[in-house]
């Protein structure tokens, strides 16, 4: 049997080896609400939109002393 016809199984990579890590947040209700609502008018996840949300005011932010 030739190599290219060999079905190739890489090993499962685990949990935090993707590039994520999972971690809980409090946030109030009308936070949840508000990233709910640009979730339905996006078809977008919460869990993308906090991701996009997060990455930009990281990119934004100014510390001042």
């Amino acid at each position: 049997m030739a190599d290219d016809d060999k079905l190739i199984i890489k090993p499962k990579k685990f949990k935090g080896q993707d590039g994520y890590k999972t971690f809980s947040i409090r946030v109030k209700e009308e936070l949840v609400e508000d990233i709910d609502l640009i979730s339905v008018k996006t078809g977008r996840s919460r869990n993308e939109l906090i991701g996009i949300f997060l990455e930009y005011a990281i990119k934004h932010c100014k510390i001042e002393e």
